[in-house]
């Protein structure tokens, strides 16, 4: 393997997870805060953010890029739609009626796996022994961490309502992925971000529209104005940003294997933030997630 094509592939792995330790954060606050704020508003008000600090950026790009963003007015529709009107809607509004243990198994292990499908049907990548190894490693992890070292308990998971929202995220994220690595080769990073963003959002105005008609009005604590800036800044700009680096230079589908560190660091920032002991099987679980991302990754040398 030459020079630059290994330099890329350690910038991708290291913007993969950088990514997934600031999106795991997502779900801690997510489960803390949807009685202040429900699901859609936090949504809206999430990429709302996310949109008003990017305009700035890629105004000039925007401008430029016009007549290619015309022509791909369906590609960005799709994208839009995927990774930001649909995933993070889906996930919150499935916390609020599935237990914590099916909403990490679902969320965590059903993208990475469809995403490795969806890029090898539509996108022909390839799908090496190293990289099926990896996948079942990394699963198994997963299972292992979820099961509390007994994978007996995973017999006694029963599907609900919120279940179904979160398959049906992870499925939007999938094809998130797939789309990213289609990306119209004239619209530049920036500018892909900022019509995703601006058009996820207003995908989700009608549907933010509806719920604020049937809820409490949100209370703009100090407190909640910090966790938007934070959901709209770090978790949708900055991370969406490198995530489409990480897709770039490593290929949809393993990428997508990285989503599998956010339960492993959810546990780490649980014991960090709320207290809670780290025991034998977090280590093991860990371990295997780490494991499997290593075998996922290598790499034949030419």
């Amino acid at each position: 393997m030459n020079q630059p094509i290994k330099k890329n592939i350690y910038i991708g792995i290291s913007l993969a997870v950088l990514a997934t330790f600031i999106w795991s954060w997502n779900f801690i606050i997510a489960k803390g805060i949807y009685k202040e704020i429900p699901p859609v508003s936090l949504a809206f008000l999430r990429w709302l953010t996310a949109t008003i600090i990017i305009f700035p950026f890629a105004y000039q790009s925007f401008k430029k890029e016009w007549s290619s963003v015309r022509k791909s007015w369906l590609y960005f529709l799709i994208a839009a739609a995927t990774g930001v009107a649909m995933f993070n809607t889906f996930v919150y509004i499935g916390a609020q009626y599935t237990t914590a243990i099916n909403l990490a198994l679902i969320g965590t292990t059903s993208s990475p796996i469809l995403s490795v499908i969806f890029a090898r049907i539509f996108l022909k990548e390839k799908i090496s022994g190293a990289k099926v190894i990896g996948i079942t490693t990394c699963i198994a992890g997963i299972l292992f961490l979820l099961s509390k070292g007994n994978f007996q308990n995973l017999l006694h998971l029963k599907f609900t309502r919120g279940d179904t929202w979160v398959l049906l995220a992870g499925l939007s994220f999938a094809v998130y992925n797939t789309m990213v690595k289609k990306k119209p080769v004239t619209v530049s990073p920036v500018n892909f971000l900022f019509i995703v963003f601006a058009v996820g959002t207003i995908l989700l105005f009608p549907f933010y529209l509806e719920e604020a008609a049937n809820t409490a009005p949100v209370s703009y604590t100090a407190n909640n104005i910090l966790i938007i800036l934070y959901l709209g800044l770090g978790a949708s700009v900055i991370c969406f940003w490198i995530w489409n680096i990480a897709i770039r230079n490593l290929g949809a589908g393993r990428a997508a294997l990285f989503g599998n560190l956010i339960p492993v660091f959810s546990t780490l920032e649980a014991v960090l933030v709320l207290g809670e002991k780290i025991t034998w099987v977090h280590v093991v679980s860990f371990t295997l997630v780490l494991a499997g991302l290593f075998a996922a990754n290598i790499q034949k040398r030419s």
